[in-house]
């Protein structure tokens, strides 16, 4: 099966760099000069593993997204640990962008579980209407610490259904809520010595990610190729007969030699005569590998522009978008930013914030302004036209960025509607 790409996700101190720790641990993917590094006092603390920076060593909390990487008998997979501060919630945007599956981690020391109308954290919340909105395929919720309740299977039970209520009305696809516990080991690689421990009879949490589907490329869309490189040939190179090769990654579709492609934005039209793969052989290309592209005659082609199959549909200067806000400036009507789509960069002007989401009611409720880590809906005006998809279509082509003019920081997620 290929590489499964997920994520942890959730509030702070829920437990998501220690599950990951976990993971390492049983599955044996670390090796012993590292595990006795991560010593304290006698004890494991599985979370200095994932977290690596100094400050996120001093705080007990995680910063930036640390990747690990591990495998079983059927599987690789690539873990992002994500922050679950709000102050880092781009970090978290950004890693679930390319994620294939999620796991949300939820704390049942946090919650009131003996309550069976209880109410989850605000963050579990937000990051589970993240991952919706940026079509995550996969999310598994994950109820940790359960060996710290005194009733493990009443807090799983009420807990499962406050998930289960939240995920109907939110329309999330929920592919399994498991307990476990990421201190213990229980449920996480290898099934509790307690059988039907918390009244859960399903399987371990390693057992459902081996078992979760990768995100399917959008091969079945029209070409769509953003040119991020221009590679100039001597007269004498074998491998493109002297012409400029262009490289980039397929964003939808497939490239094959004998295709007409046109430029975005210029409109000029060419034949494909070769197309080569990301070792340079010749052959056709599909969406999520990289290919560089040789046309038939020369073209003004730059890194920015992007090369599409005719009838690919019309270059949009006005966007209504979903919007996650990540900057500490709030976003407010008249302002304008950079747009990055692929690789090309456009000036786009906020013409109107449609409303915000109320994260605890998923009302949509009228807003003048959007502060950092709310989600809301937004009407942009471009500079010029871009090639753009709804993201429900494409997550490739449907997806920009904001970054400030000023201080350069990105300011938001763009979700094409």
């Amino acid at each position: 099966m290929d590489a499964l790409k997920f994520i942890t996700c959730g509030s702070v101190d829920d437990g998501k760099s220690t599950l990951i720790g976990r993971l390492l641990v049983d599955t044996r993917a670390v090796l012993q000069d590292h595990l006795a590094g991560v010593q304290r006092q006698g004890q494991t603390d599985l979370a200095l593993l994932t977290d690596g920076l100094s400050a996120e060593r001093e705080q007990g909390i995680t910063i930036d997204v640390a990747y690990r990487y591990f495998s079983t008998e059927t599987r690789k997979f690539i873990i992002g640990d994500a922050p679950g501060h709000e102050q880092y919630t781009r970090n978290m945007v950004t890693a679930a962008s390319s994620a294939d599956a999620a796991v949300v981690l939820v704390d049942a020391t946090k919650l009131d579980w003996q309550n069976p109308a209880l109410a989850l954290l605000p963050q579990t919340r937000r990051h589970s209407l993240l991952l919706q909105l940026l079509r995550v395929p996969s999310i598994v919720f994950a109820v940790n610490k359960l060996d710290a309740v005194d009733d493990a299977a009443l807090a799983f039970k009420h807990i499962g259904a406050a998930l289960q209520a939240f995920a109907l009305d939110a329309g999330l696809d929920v592919r399994a809520t498991v307990p476990v516990s990421a201190l213990q080991g229980w449920n996480v690689v290898d099934a509790p010595a307690q059988a039907g421990w918390c009244g859960y009879q399903g399987p371990t949490l390693l057992e459902i990610l081996e078992q979760l589907p990768v995100t399917a490329a959008d091969t079945d869309l029209p070409l769509a190729f953003p040119v991020q490189w221009v590679e100039k040939f001597s007269a004498s190179s074998d491998t493109s007969q002297g012409r400029r090769v262009f490289w980039g990654r397929v964003a939808a579709g497939a490239v094959r030699a004998g295709d007409t492609l046109r430029v975005f934005p210029s409109g000029q039209s060419a034949t494909v005569a070769q197309v080569l793969n990301h070792v340079r052989q010749p052959g056709s290309v599909a969406a999520g590998h990289s290919a560089g592209i040789v046309l038939d005659r020369e073209l003004d082609v730059s890194r920015g522009d992007w090369l599409l199959a005719e009838g690919h549909g019309q270059p949009s200067r006005a966007l209504r978008a979903t919007v996650a806000w990540m900057d500490d400036e709030p976003l407010v009507a008249g302002r304008v930013y950079w747009a990055l789509h692929g690789h090309r960069w456009v000036k786009a002007r906020v013409q109107r914030i449609v409303h915000r989401l109320d994260i605890h009611t998923l009302a949509e409720e009228d807003a003048s302004a959007l502060e950092a880590n709310a989600i809301g809906h937004v009407e942009l005006a471009l500079q010029q036209d871009l090639a753009v998809l709804p993201f429900a279509r494409s997550r490739a082509l449907g997806a920009l960025i904001l970054v400030d003019t000023a201080s350069h920081k990105t300011s938001g997620a763009i979700l094409v509607n």
